[in-house]
C-alpha cells in the first residue's frame, strides 16, 4: 500500500518554475478527478501554495510513480523531462515523515510558520469533498495535523509570529522607519493578506485599502482592520496613494503592470513605493522592479529577511524533529498493522465459529437433561482442544523440521516461557 508524495518547493525550484505548476482553486475539482483516474492510483490530494505544489497519493503495490509525474507536467503543459530535476519523490516512511514535517512548519521557508497547516487542512478538505481520499491518506493527514499541534504545543517552534506575511512587514519597516505615516494597499483577501494586515496594524499602520476581485470579501477584511474596500478594477485610481503594496491573489495573470506603476510614480512625484508580490503566479509584472523609486520583492526575495528570524528556532526545530521521527514510526506501525487485519479477522472468525459449534452441542446436552457440571466440563475441554489442536500440531511439525524461527515466534506471540518444564 505505497504512500507517495511528489512535489516541488522553494528549496528545489526557482519561482519561474514553481509558478508554472500551480493549481488555482478553480482547477482543483478537475485536477483531482483527472489524477485519481491514473492507473494504479487509489487516493489523491493536492497541496498548492506560493512555495510548493505537492501530490499526495496512495498507489497500488506495483504501480510506478512515473505516470503521476508525467501527469503533473502535462496538466500544466510543462515538459515532464524539464520538470523532473526540480521534483522530489518520497515513498512510504519518507512520504509520511515529509507530510508531518510540512504540517509542522519544518519544511517551510519560514521555519515553524503556522500558515502551511491551514493550507494543508484546506487541501485535505477539498480532496475529501471531491471523494479522492480513502482510509490511508485520510489517516495520514489526520495524524499529521495531530503531530503538528503536538509540536506547536510542546516546543518553542511557534513562539513568535513568523510567516511570509510577517517577513514582508519586517522588510517594510526597513524601508519606512515609521509605518504610522504610511498607507498600504493590500491586494487579495485571503489568509496571507489577512496576516499581513494584522502585522501592519501591529506595527503602527493606520491607513489601508483592500482590493479584491470579490467586493464582499474585500469589505469583510476592510471592516476588520478599519480600511477602505475597493474592487481590482479600481486599483489604478488609488495606486498612487499607496506607499506599501502587498499582493497575494490566485489570479493567473498579473494584476499590476509596469505602465500602471509608472503613472502612479509620476503622480507621487517619485516618492518611493515598497511592493511585495507574494503570489504564484506573480501578481506584479517583474519589469516593475526596474523602475526607479520602486522596491519590488517576490516570495523568493524574502529568504534573506526570514533567515534573520530563523536562528532562534533551530533548537526548537531539533526537538520537533525528534517528535516527527517518533510519530513517523508510530504511523508506520499502524500502516504495517493493516497488512494483518484480514488475517486477524479470519483467525477470530474461525475461533468464534468453533465456540458457537461447541456451545450449540453443550446446549443440546443440557436440553437432553445431562448434569450442568458434566456439560461445563465437556464445553471447557472440547473448546480447549479445538482451539489448541492446529497451533500445537504446527509447532510439533516445526520442531521435527528444525524450523526454530517459527518456534521462537510462537514464544513471542503466545507469551510462553522458554522452558515449559520449569514451574
Amino acid at each position: 500500500m505505497p504512500l507517495v508524495t511528489i512535489g516541488i518547493n522553494h528549496k528545489t525550484a526557482p519561482l519561474d518554475v514553481r509558478e508554472k505548476v500551480v493549481f488555482a482553486p478553480e482547477q482543483m475539482n478537475n485536477a483531482l478527478h483527472e489524477l485519481i483516474e491514473l492507473p494504479g492510483l487509489r487516493e489523491a490530494a493536492i497541496l498548492s501554495t506560493c512555495n510548493r505544489t505537492e501530490l499526495y497519493c496512495n498507489l497500488q503495490e506495483t504501480a510506478p510513480h512515473g505516470p503521476v509525474i508525467d501527469w503533473l507536467g502535462q496538466y500544466h503543459r510543462f515538459d515532464s523531462q524539464s520538470l523532473r530535476p526540480y521534483l522530489y519523490d518520497f515513498s512510504d516512511a519518507d512520504a509520511v515523515k515529509h507530510t508531518i514535517r510540512v504540517a509542522s512548519g519544518l519544511d517551510s521557508m519560514v521555519l515553524g510558520e503556522p500558515q502551511i497547516l491551514g493550507q494543508l487542512k484546506t487541501a485535505y478538505g477539498v480532496a475529501a469533498e471531491h471523494g479522492t481520499l480513502g482510509k490511508y491518506l485520510r489517516r495520514l493527514f489526520q495524524h499529521a495535523f495531530a503531530v503538528a499541534k503536538h509540536v506547536r504545543t510542546d516546543t518553542a517552534i511557534g513562539s513568535s509570529a513568523v510567516s511570509v506575511a510577517f517577513a514582508a512587514v519586517s522588510l517594510a519597516r526597513q524601508i519606512f522607519a515609521d509605518l504610522s505615516q504610511q498607507r498600504a494597499l493590500l491586494i487579495g483577501a485571503g489568509e496571507t493578506i489577512e496576516l499581513a494586515a494584522r502585522h501592519l496594524r501591529g506595527n503602527g499602520l493606520t491607513e489601508a485599502i483592500v482590493a479584491n476581485r470579490t467586493p464582499e470579501r474585500a469589505a469583510r477584511l476592510a471592516n476588520e482592520i478599519g480600511a477602505m474596500a475597493i474592487s481590482l478594477t479600481d486599483i489604478p485610481q488609488v495606486l498612487h496613494q499607496a506607499d506599501i503594496i502587498i499582493s497575494s491573489t490566485a489570479s493567473p495573470l498579473p494584476i499590476l503592470g509596469k505602465g500602471a506603476v509608472e503613472r502612479a510614480i509620476r503622480q507621487r512625484r517619485h516618492q518611493p513605493m515598497f511592493m511585495v508580490d507574494l503570489a504564484v503566479p506573480r501578481d506584479i509584472e517583474p519589469e516593475v522592479g526596474t523602475l526607479d523609486d520602486v522596491y519590488l520583492y517576490t516570495v523568493d526575495d524574502l529568504e534573506r529577511v526570514v533567515a534573520e528570524n530563523i536562528a532562534s528556532r533551530y533548537e526548537a526545530a531539533t526537538q520537533a524533529e525528534e517528535i516527527v521521527a517518533a510519530q513517523t514510526e508510530h504511523f508506520m506501525g499502524w500502516l504495517r498493522a493493516q497488512d494483518v487485519v484480514s488475517l486477524i479477522r479470519s483467525y477470530r472468525d474461525r475461533a468464534e465459529r468453533t465456540r458457537d459449534d461447541v456451545l450449540h452441542k453443550a446446549q443440546r446436552q443440557l436440553a437432553q437433561g445431562r448434569p450442568p457440571e458434566e456439560v461445563l466440563t465437556f464445553l471447557a475441554e472440547t473448546l480447549t482442544n479445538k482451539l489448541t489442536h492446529e497451533p500445537t500440531a504446527a509447532l510439533d511439525h516445526a520442531a521435527r523440521d528444525g524450523r526454530l524461527e517459527l518456534i521462537a515466534a510462537a514464544h513471542e506471540l503466545l507469551h510462553l516461557p522458554r522452558d515449559t518444564n520449569k514451574p
